[in-house]
């Protein structure tokens, strides 16, 4: 007999995946994580969250139609020192669909630290076997359980320039606290 979560199939009796909540100044965001697929990403996430380094970033870059981007930045863009990168997790299996959480990284495909997006719309050219992407893809490591209505209006927000930076929400879009969600 199977459980069903959010479109994914877990026998009965297997660990729960960890949960996580964003408070934002929107509104709270869960996040189901899945260390069954991307064990590095999650286990990096989750150190990043259990250390308070999301508390008081910002969605530091918003593209409505594409996604939106967090932890990196304070307001005013200040940059936040990070630890060094991970292995990218991106496998066919785990697709840029709307809803799911992804890492975000620079051109080299094994650079992702502590910066992450939603999707807001299904990203197929994000995942490695598309042709019209990078061949690699972005590791996705879980989805919106809960508050894609925040992810949305989070998305609608207007962006404007902050000095070399571009999609920056015009008035900050804060995570206010990041933790655990408790059962």
């Amino acid at each position: 007999m199977t459980e069903t979560r959010n479109d994914e199939i877990r026998p009965r009796g297997a660990p729960a995946r960890p949960v996580v909540t964003l408070e934002t100044t929107l509104g709270a965001i869960e996040v189901e994580l899945w260390p069954d697929k991307a064990p590095v990403t999650v286990r990096n996430f989750l150190k990043y969250l259990d250390d308070g380094f999301y508390d008081g970033t910002i969605f530091h870059r918003v593209i409505e139609g594409f996604m939106i981007q967090a932890g990196g930045f304070t307001p005013g863009m200040v940059r936040k020192p990070t630890r060094p990168p991970i292995a990218n997790e991106a496998g066919p299996a785990l697709e840029n669909d709307r809803g799911t959480v992804g890492m975000a990284r620079t051109s080299a495909p094994h650079s992702a630290t502590s910066q992450f997006f939603i999707n807001t719309v299904d990203n197929r050219f994000l995942n490695p076997e598309d042709p019209d992407g990078d061949g690699v893809g972005y590791c996705v490591f879980g989805r919106v359980i809960a508050g894609l209505d925040v992810v949305d209006r989070i998305a609608a927000v207007k962006t404007g320039r902050s000095g070399s930076h571009s999609d920056v929400p015009v008035e900050p879009v804060i995570v206010q606290r990041a933790r655990r969600a408790t059962t």
